[in-house]
């Protein structure tokens, strides 16, 4: 999990390696001079929260105070951007900060930390700790590894804890995408886990295209599938830089598939293809989509695009770093993404100053609106021993912890957003899965009613950014990409369109994973790419038949009857 900082906004953003790269390219372009005017804040929260002693002025049981105080132990993934973090924090530490002390005060609980570790390591101690039962009162885990301390006997059961001590605020947070954040967590009708959930509807897609050329090759803003392909053609073999040469290519598209930005897993979706999603069929199984005839089509037609030169014939051996840097060269004028692919597409602007960018709604093959794709981003539970007899506190934490940055006594100025992301000083980071688009909804009805006094902390800050866009300063460029994702015609405001037109399309398959799913879930989604990485690059359509076959021989349909068993019995 890392975030991207602009102006006191954080979007938590979690993704592999590269996409860390290319949001912290983003950061030494613009945080500088978007936290400078916070600055002396940021110097003010430290010096209150270092003076301030917080006493314990609620009323619920989830925020009730420990007398005498007790320990807590963890395991802490740490990484460069987290201690470069505490580097800006004069006084803190991650055992001794503005968290670790509120939690002591308001709530009696003293974090301690067992062991911290960064990346790969943190992932080896990790695994040793699960697999050796050495756990800490409270260790975050993935579902696999919550089904083996579960099986072991090694954790409690949270069902009435979570339903005694949860506030009403937590329980409205974790559950606003519903109760599936919580299957993977229950286990034998039991909650064996409280989930650390991610925003689900954050990785809805988007086409981002750019604009300058769009409107020098005089071509009109995509309504189905095929207008897409024509963009594509148009954007590889009509020079839209107009520098004479054959050197831009139709679409952006990394080595890895499914990708946040530069994947191809929008386009599929104009196809009714989802590769990552079990979804439910016409007889109300659960069926999994990366093997459905509809991929075939998809396939076919990236097929033909590679083969026209509108895809990079390089693209398999480039991850999302060096495809970025094509569109910041002005190589490619199109690509799928979530809604931050703003500051992806914003690079583009260093060589040409005129170029511009805009997000659109995804488009299907006959010009109905398509279902948008969600994959289930809820992967990390917190487990509590068996040996812990206070199990509640991890509950209360999370309540503090939501309490403080979207309660009624709420100081998001202090402990979420501090010119600097302060909250992953945080052992526990819940947040509202919806609280950018919420942010984006309240600027929206300020803009229209011209009363901007109830914006939220968030908004607020985003609406600075914005303003200092509109205003064309030379400081313009830092709020350009807040626009094109909060603006008038912004992503969030497509999302908004989305979720009225009834299209997003969650993932039907939520539980824990089954014991098949352990043993061969990586080996099946290393075969799906590699079979449809080849099949762009030329090999004959036929091979995805053969895919097909060899998924369900590996493993698939066993999983595929798993699935199923556990739909049917919860839903």
């Amino acid at each position: 999990m890392i975030s991207l900082c602009l102006g006191g906004v954080f979007l938590h953003i979690a993704m592999k390696n590269w996409v860390k790269l290319i949001v912290l390219t983003v950061l030494l372009t613009l945080v500088v001079t978007a936290c400078e005017n916070e600055s002396n804040t940021l110097n003010n929260n430290d010096e209150s929260v270092e003076q301030n002693e917080y006493s314990n002025d609620y009323d619920e049981i989830g925020l009730s105070k420990y007398e005498p105080s007790i320990e807590l132990s963890f395991v802490r993934e740490t990484s460069d951007e987290l201690e470069g973090l505490i580097n800006l924090l004069p006084g803190e530490s991650l055992e001794d900060n503005r968290w670790s002390r509120i939690y002591e005060q308001v709530l009696g609980i003293s974090i301690n930390y067992d062991w911290k570790a960064k990346g790969d390591l943190y992932k080896q101690k990790l695994s040793f700790s699960v697999s050796s039962g050495q756990i800490p009162d409270v260790i975050k885990v993935s579902s696999e590894q919550l089904r083996i301390l579960s099986n072991a006997g090694l954790i409690q059961d949270l069902t009435e804890v979570y339903n005694k001590y949860a506030t009403p605020l937590t329980k409205d947070i974790l559950e606003q995408e519903g109760r599936s954040t919580f299957d993977a967590a229950t286990i034998d009708g039991k909650l064996m886990a409280i989930p650390d959930t991610n925003s689900s509807i954050e990785g809805a897609m988007y086409i981002w295209l750019r604009t300058d050329w769009m409107e020098q090759l005089r071509l009109q803003p995509p309504q189905t599938i095929n207008d897409v392909l024509e963009i594509s053609r148009a954007f590889t073999e009509m020079d839209p830089d107009q520098n004479g040469q054959d050197d831009t290519f139709g679409l952006a598209i990394t080595n890895y598939l499914w990708d946040p930005v530069m994947s191809i897993k929008g386009f599929m979706a104009g196809f009714e293809a989802y590769p990552e999603l079990w979804i439910v069929d016409d007889s109300n199984n659960l069926v999994f989509g990366g093997i459905q005839p509809e991929v075939k089509e998809s396939l076919l037609a990236l097929q033909q695009m590679y083969k026209n030169g509108q895809l990079d014939p390089e693209f398999s051996f480039k991850n999302g770093g060096k495809v970025k840097q094509q569109i910041a060269d002005g190589k490619v004028g199109m690509m799928y993404g979530e809604q931050w692919g703003s500051f992806v597409v914003q690079s583009s602007k260093t060589l040409a100053s005129d170029a511009d960018w805009k997000a659109y709604p995804i488009v299907s093959l006959t010009g109905n609106p398509p279902k948008v794709p969600l994959k289930l981003r809820t992967y990390q539970y917190f487990a509590v021993s068996k040996d812990l007899e206070q199990p509640e506190a991890i509950i209360k934490l999370i309540n503090l912890h939501l309490e403080k940055n979207w309660g009624e006594t709420a100081e998001y100025n202090t402990f979420y957003s501090s010119s600097y992301p302060v909250w992953q000083l945080s052992p526990v980071t819940p947040y509202p899965a919806q609280k950018n688009l919420e942010a984006y909804r309240q600027l929206d009805e300020a803009r229209e009613t011209g009363n901007w006094n109830l914006l939220n902390a968030e908004a607020q800050s985003i609406q600075k950014l914005i303003e200092q866009f509109q205003a064309g300063g030379t400081d313009k460029s830092h709020g350009w990409g807040w626009d094109k994702t909060y603006g008038v015609n912004g992503a969030f405001s497509i999302l908004d369109q989305y979720e009225a037109n009834d299209q997003l399309l969650y993932e039907a398959f939520t539980g824990a994973p089954t014991e098949t799913m352990i043993e061969r879930i990586s080996i099946l989604h290393d075969l799906q790419h590699e079979s449809y990485i080849n099949i762009i690059l030329g090999n004959s359509i036929n091979e995805f038949d053969q895919f097909v076959e060899t998924w369900y021989e590996l493993g698939g349909a066993e999983i595929t009857k798993e699935a199923n068993e556990w739909y049917h019995q919860n839903k």
